[in-house]
Formats: structure tokens, C-alpha cells, sequence
């Protein structure tokens, strides 16, 4: 039975109605008309009927109570976390796969279970272990109920065991430990006749210690999370072109990110058993010394790596002064839940091959962005330019003049 609104006329009438099958046909029948329903809201009526038949339902009522104020909490556990991410740890078969490599090993804790818990907490809510270990108490994660803080720290550690067999590194090598051949178990189950990596993306980030940690890993670096005064360790992430993450790799904190892409490439070459790569990175990757390995017998890799406009003297002077047509991939936008318009070129300067991309939207914001603060700077040039010294917003458009005086750049 359910309640219906019907509307004779100008009043709507509430109504209460029960369906029945009959010859394969659902019917509804009315068994009362309860009243004006207007009437009944703004005399209170509806919600003393309701809650007089409140009564007689348990669940409701609790549930009533709780939302008055009645009942008082012993524990309450999140249980979303697990309902999602439970599924998806079940449909990419992770848990089996450490349940392989854990084979012949006797813990006296469920590792798998321990590991979930870490993944898990840092999806949600990042920080240490420790941190994980307080994060639980307030999360319904099936089987982590009784694990400890040293349990955690030990299935860290068994995921960081270097394997016998070590592959062949041309710089910057690393053991190859237990979390590497997850990633290989993890790829090679999703993996057909037709699986390739002919497209696949690299980036760098760093993550800094704080405490006593990161004794190995940890030195000082150019810092992106803004923290030069602790240590730290450069992550590198590879993903497909379908974005799956196929391997995560660890480097010293002081380690540049131009070095960590010859690495990559000659491990995934070895791990994944593939032919040919073809590895999307960005500008800092470049240098003369990277292209001339990746494009060496040793490696022969395809790449694509992004160019820095203004200071790489051949995409300057040769690509971006190109006055080839651009050929529209995404016309304008006509809603703000369009792509992002787009044109594109290429220009080839003897072998090397360049596309160039436009962005119209983003040009003439970044025309109306110039001109805003070229007529702030000419403003307060006539006041005086020891301000600008050490404004580095304002650096780009300003170059030395005679003396210790400052020009515009046009």
C-alpha cells in the first residue's frame, strides 16, 4: 500500500491505494481518500496520522527516535569505503593476487586484510600508518578489526622485499621487491593477445617525511609540496591510455626529474615483456642526453615529450613562428560543460616532428591577463621601480634598462 495524490479540480486529495495483480495485470484500488491535503499539512493532521501508525512499525521508530534526539549512539561505523571499494578490490582480483604472493609465508595476521586497510585509509584520507590505525576505528572494514599498528607496518614491509631476480638498469637502479610483481600479476590478468603499450603516460610528484622517516629514501630536493626543509622522495606513476596505472617507481628526493625516464622505460620494457613503447611525459623530462638514449638500438623507444616555448631556442624560433594553418580538432565552446576548444599543427625542423596546439579561449584570456598587467606596470614604472625587484609575477614582462632601470617587454 502507498499514498497518492489525485487532483479533482483546484484541490489535490490524498489518498491511500494497494495494487493487486489480476490476470497478469497490476491494479490499484482505492481504499480510502484521506482528505484535502493542503488541509491536512497546514492543520497538522498528516503528522498526527502518520505517527500514530508509527506505533506499530519497530524500524521506523528507531529510526524516528534516533532523529529526536531519543537514542544514544554506543558506535557509530562508516560503511560506504568498504561497500565500493570492497567491490572493486574483489573485481581486480587484488586480494587473490597477495594471497599468491603471500604463499609459504606464515604471518600471524591476515596481510591481505592489512593491506587493504593502508589502501583504503590513503584513498580517503592519506597520512602514516599510524594514522590509518586511528582512521579505522570510525570505518566497517571487514577483517581489520583486529589488527595492530605493527601489523601494518609489517605488511609495508613485505610489499618493499626485494625479489631474487633483478632486472638489468641502465641508471638510477632500484631492487625489484614484491610490489613490482603485484603490478605484473595486476597487468598480466587483464592481458590478451592484442594487449600492447603503445601509448602510455609518465609523471613525477614528491612526497615529504616528517619525523625521523624517509633515513633511505628521504633527501632534500626542489620540494612541489612547498616543504624544502624536510626531506623527501620522488614518486613516478605510468599510466595506459585507457588510465590504468601499470607501476609505480621510488627515487631519492634530490633525483632530477630529467634522470627518472630512462629508468622507466628500460623496466617496463623488461617487466610487461613489450616490444616497443611509445611514453608520453612532460617538458622536464627533456634533455639532449634522454632523447639521444631513447632514440639509441639500446632502448628504441617512440616518445612524446612536451617543449618549453620560450626557452627551448628552436621551438621559439622555428615552431611557434610557423605560420602554417591550424586544423580544428574541438570548435568553441557553446556551454561550460563543453571540451575546452582546440586547434592543432604540425611543424617538422629536420627529423624532429612538433605539434602545436591552440587553445583560443585560454589565448585571449591570456591576451586580456597581459595587457591588465603591462598597463599596471606602466602605472607603476612613473611611480618607481624598486618595487618590481623582487616581484617574481613580474619578471617575464621586464628586462634591464640602462642603469638600474627596468623596460617593458613587448
Amino acid at each position: 500500500m502507498y499514498f497518492r495524490v489525485k487532483r479533482t479540480g483546484r484541490y489535490p486529495y490524498l489518498q491511500i491505494v494497494r495494487s493487486f495483480r489480476e490476470a497478469r495485470q497490476v491494479r490499484q484500488q482505492v481504499l480510502a481518500t484521506v482528505g484535502r491535503l493542503d488541509l491536512l499539512q497546514a492543520t497538522g493532521q498528516l503528522d498526527t496520522l502518520l505517527r500514530s501508525g508509527l506505533r506499530f512499525c519497530e524500524k521506523v521508530a528507531v529510526i524516528d527516535a534516533h532523529a529526536a534526539g531519543q537514542t544514544e549512539a554506543v558506535s557509530v561505523q562508516r560503511v560506504g569505503p568498504d561497500l565500493v571499494f570492497g567491490r572493486l578490490w574483489e573485481e581486480l582480483e587484488i586480494g587473490a593476487i597477495l594471497q599468491r604472493a603471500l604463499a609459504g609465508r606464515r604471518y600471524e595476521f591476515d596481510v591481505e586484510r592489512a593491506v587493504y586497510l593502508t589502501v583504503i585509509h590513503r584513498l580517503f584520507a592519506s597520512g602514516s600508518d599510524r594514522a590509518a590505525e586511528r582512521w579505522r576505528e570510525a570505518y566497517r572494514l571487514p577483517g581489520t578489526e583486529s589488527l595492530d599498528l605493527h601489523h601494518l607496518y609489517r605488511a609495508m614491509a613485505f610489499l618493499g622485499e626485494p625479489l631474487g631476480a633483478q632486472l638489468p638498469q641502465p641508471v638510477l637502479a632500484t631492487p625489484r621487491c614484491t610490489k613490482d610483481w603485484i603490478e605484473e600479476a595486476l597487468f598480466a590478468q587483464r592481458r590478451d593477445l592484442f594487449s600492447q603499450l603503445d601509448l602510455v603516460f609518465f609523471d613525477t610528484t614528491s612526497i615529504y617525511f616528517e619525523g625521523e622517516g624517509g633515513q633511505q629514501l628521504g633527501q632534500r630536493g626542489k620540494s612541489k609540496d612547498h616543504r624544502p626543509d624536510l626531506n623527501q622522495m620522488v614518486v613516478g606513476l605510468v599510466l595506459d591510455r585507457q588510465g590504468w596505472p601499470l607501476c609505480c617507481e621510488l627515487w631519492p628526493g634530490n633525483t632530477a626529474d630529467v634522470t627518472t625516464l630512462l629508468p622507466v622505460v628500460a623496466r617496463m620494457q623488461e617487466r610487461f615483456h613489450v616490444g616497443r613503447v611509445c611514453i608520453v611525459a612532460d617538458r622536464g623530462m627533456i634533455s639532449a642526453q634522454t632523447i639521444g638514449a631513447l632514440e639509441s638500438g639500446v632502448l628504441d623507444c617512440d616518445y612524446i615529450l612536451g617543449a618549453r616555448m620560450r626557452s627551448m631556442k628552436e621551438v621559439r624560433d622555428r615552431v611557434v613562428a610557423d605560420r602554417g594553418p591550424y586544423r580544428e580538432i574541438q570548435p568553441e565552446r557553446r556551454s561550460s560543460q563543453d571540451p575546452s576548444p582546440l586547434k592543432v599543427k604540425e611543424v617538422f625542423v629536420g627529423e624532429r616532428r612538433y605539434v602545436a596546439c591552440l587553445n583560443e579561449e585560454q589565448r585571449r584570456k591570456d591576451v586580456a591577463d597581459r595587457q591588465a598587467i603591462v598597463a599596471h606596470l606602466r602605472r607603476q614604472l612613473k611611480r618607481g621601480d624598486k618595487e618590481l625587484i623582487g616581484n617574481q609575477g613580474y619578471r617575464k614582462f621586464l628586462r634591464a634598462g640602462p642603469g638600474l632601470s627596468f623596460d617593458i617587454i613587448l
